[in-house]
């Protein structure tokens, strides 16, 4: 690991229940891969739910496992990133997606014929799913960030993607922290 990075504290992950929601969306219809493709985001990146129905495709940087939000809280932009698994469930999800026809305009997230998903759909899906995943917890979105469900147990590893969009300057976010490195060192 390069010394920039070093000794950094990782972006943390939620516990097993955020994988346990996942496995409970169905791996074949269309609309089950997006929603773990979906859950999958909002766990590991971070974003709050209007940001991530808001993804358009060029948004979207699979070969470095980063997201571009450009119109945050506070219409701030900024970078965020993602590991391998969720990168594969968003990968899936785009070429499904894309037999779907659902023009250029549509939203990475969007309906089946191209159209907005709704926040509230999101909202109203994780609870849904934590109760067929068998959780006994309650499952929400907190400060418009989802799902969060009890503390952050899991530590994610670097990955070659991640080093080098640090390199970039790229600011990390996931849950309430933050890794922010550039051109001058780590912050």
């Amino acid at each position: 690991m390069p010394a920039a990075v070093a000794g950094l504290k990782l972006p943390a992950l939620p516990s097993n229940s955020g994988w346990c929601m996942i496995r409970a969306c169905s791996t074949r219809a269309p609309t089950g891969i997006r929603n773990r493709a979906l859950i999958a985001v909002l766990c590991r990146s971070g974003l709050r739910i209007a940001e991530a129905l808001a993804l358009e495709l060029r948004d979207v940087d699979l070969q470095t496992g980063t997201l571009r939000v450009r119109h945050g809280k506070g219409d701030k932009s900024r970078t965020v990133g993602v590991d391998e698994q969720t990168s594969a469930l968003l990968a899936r999800w785009l070429d499904r997606r894309r037999r779907l026809s659902p023009g250029a305009r549509a939203p990475v997230f969007c309906t089946l014929d191209g159209g907005r998903v709704d926040s509230s759909y999101v909202r109203h899906l994780l609870p849904r799913l934590a109760a067929k995943a068998g959780l006994d917890r309650r499952v929400h979105a907190r400060r418009g960030r989802a799902p969060f469900i009890g503390p952050p147990a899991v530590r994610v590893a670097w990955s070659p993607s991640m080093l080098s969009a640090q390199a970039a300057g790229i600011r990390w976010s996931s849950g309430s922290c933050q890794v922010a490195a550039t051109s001058r060192g780590v912050l």
